[in-house]
């Protein structure tokens, strides 16, 4: 390992990487980037718009150009009929390059999630064969019907993708459609992906009439026969009603795909819960289903059917999280929910708890305009969020019981450096939260200041379109301080608001799209990584001595 204070160049500014939405022109006073080049050279940025699939030449594509050292520079023009563009008259820089099209997914030069290579012109680098993908939009539609063949009105159909950002693999939900009178929805510009579908609605015919007096007191007298007292469940398009045994849809770039999903009705559960008689005004209580890694609320309805009793209809039989809140308290449990007049009794739940966080910045830094605090839990869902008040604090009332990492969200880089509770400190960003607690809890934020650069090198040559990560000690406990970037034409690549810590930063290709984050995949990449280490009194621009070697996927 070495440490990289002697390498320090302070007051030098971080270059603003990233696309312009400025509608400035070059001028001729582009500053050249003191790469030794004649003050009268000319370089030329030129190259073609293609579709990603076919190949095929985009005509009318629009393309621009911005100097990365000054986002205000921008030139813009529109391909020719085969395609073409060129910009001429450059001087020696590194510029973005951008294109759009209608029907086409907007995409900077080989970009990668929020990442993308620059283009260095110079004397030594070929800047007039680029070739510029991009990717034709897809189109997802159908209906959805019930079990007689019927389509199902004001049906809400929910859409997710799976997707492999970050180095991490998630499915999440990306979209939501209510269908027309005729059943119908559609899901237009889509990115090629795997998607899952799933669809959710009420039988039309349906009636829910009040069942129980009370817990096992039998049904009372109804004329409305059972096999209209049904429900809908959330069912995906190959008819299960279970996330974890949905089929997925492949979407491809330019797809026209038709998915229809066909709904069949289960009996409605009636479940009981109770409430103090005298007690005006109460919260029903919230059932709650896992969807891939979300948790989705149920739709559901109560009758009362006596005083201080009431029924709960709406829902199929499952598991469920159930959460209810009395009197200020809120309970949660998971419960297995089978029978009619099965009571919601959460007296064995764990209790919610309260938690109070303040906010210590760093000496000397002046307080964010907005600054935020999150709880997330572990299976890295973000449970509470808010902005903290005038006096730094915020307080999260109904949490419930685990263990969970306090982030920081803000217009300025900070990490949670530690956290202290009643003299006592905490290390990183975790707190456990036991069931009932009332927590203060002060969090001392650290700055991220420090700007790494570098370059990636293959074979003794700079690398271009090449993922860079920064990996802190102990990854998987602090991802927010994880940095990364794409190599540029020339090799280069800057990780800004580095946090103070140490590190390991490795150069992996062809990592788009592959979890390299997992603890197993990533250890064989940190083996092979430049350590290096950020101090607390750091600032400015770090430049590494050595190039980062490019590792195989």
């Amino acid at each position: 390992m070495f440490r990289l204070s002697r390498w320090i160049r302070c007051g030098i500014p971080v270059l603003a990487i990233g696309l312009a939405q400025s509608s400035a022109i070059f001028s001729a006073q582009l500053a050249s980037n003191d790469r030794g080049a004649s003050a009268d050279a000319k370089f030329t940025i030129a190259g073609m718009v293609v579709s990603s699939v076919t190949g095929i030449p985009l005509v009318n594509a629009r393309v621009s150009i911005t100097n990365v050292r000054n986002s205000e520079q921008t030139l813009r023009l529109i391909t020719t009929e085969n395609g073409h563009f060129e910009f001429s008259g450059l001087r020696a820089g590194k510029f973005s390059l951008e294109g759009a099209k209608r029907g086409f997914l907007s995409a900077a030069y080989e970009q990668h999630e929020q990442f993308s290579t620059a283009i260095v012109t110079g004397a030594e680098y070929n800047t007039q064969n680029l070739v510029l993908r991009l990717t034709p939009l897809a189109f997802l539609s159908g209906k959805v019907i019930d079990e007689f063949g019927d389509p199902v009105r004001t049906a809400q159909v929910s859409l997710y993708l799976k997707s492999t950002r970050a180095g991490m693999s998630r499915v999440t939900l990306v979209g939501k459609d209510s269908t027309d009178d005729q059943g119908y929805y559609e899901f237009p510009a889509l990115s090629p992906g795997e998607y899952f579908l799933s669809a959710a609605g009420k039988p039309w015919y349906a009636v829910h009439p009040v069942l129980l007096t009370e817990p096992g007191g039998g049904n009372s007298p109804s004329s409305v026969p059972r096999s209209l007292d049904v429900v809908y469940p959330t069912t995906f398009y190959n008819g299960t009603t279970d996330a974890d045994s949905a089929a997925p849809t492949t979407v491809s770039a330019g797809d026209r795909l038709r998915v229809d999903v066909h709904l069949n009705p289960l009996p409605s559960l009636h479940l009981i819960f109770r409430t103090p008689e005298q007690q005006q005004g109460f919260s029903m209580p919230m059932l709650q289903k896992r969807v891939f890694d979300s948790m989705e609320t149920m739709t559901d309805s109560a009758q009362m059917i006596s005083p201080g009793v009431w029924e709960l209809t709406g829902v199929p039989a499952g598991r469920y999280a159930v959460t209810k809140q009395q009197q200020g308290d809120q309970q949660s449990s998971e419960m297995t929910l089978r029978e009619d007049g099965q009571e919601l009794d959460l007296s064995h739940g764990e209790p919610a708890t309260r938690v109070k966080l303040k906010v210590n910045l760093p000496p000397g830094e002046t307080p964010p305009k907005q600054l935020f605090l999150a709880l997330q839990n572990s299976r890295r869902q973000v449970v509470a969020n808010s902005a903290v008040d005038v006096a730094g604090e915020i307080t999260f009332e109904n949490i419930s019981p685990g263990k969970y990492a306090v982030l920081v969200g803000s217009s300025k880089p900070f990490s949670v450096a530690r956290i202290s509770s009643q003299g006592f400190d905490i290390t990183g960003h975790d707190v456990n939260i036991s069931p009932g607690a009332s927590l203060d809890l002060t969090v001392f934020l650290i700055g991220g200041v420090v700007t790494i650069e570098g370059i990636v090198n293959r074979g003794g040559n700079p690398a271009a379109g090449i993922m860079v990560a920064l990996v802190p000690k102990d990854p998987q406990s602090h991802l927010e301080m994880f940095r990364r970037d794409q190599s540029d034409f020339d090799g280069s690549f800057l990780l800004r608001s580095v946090i103070p810590g140490s590190y390991t930063i490795i150069a992996v290709e062809d990592a788009w799209g592959f979890a390299w984050l997992q603890p197993g995949v990533l250890a064989r990449y940190l083996r092979n990584g430049q350590n290096l280490t950020i101090g607390q009194l750091m600032k400015g621009s770090v430049y590494l001595p050595e190039p980062v070697q490019v590792q195989p996927r």
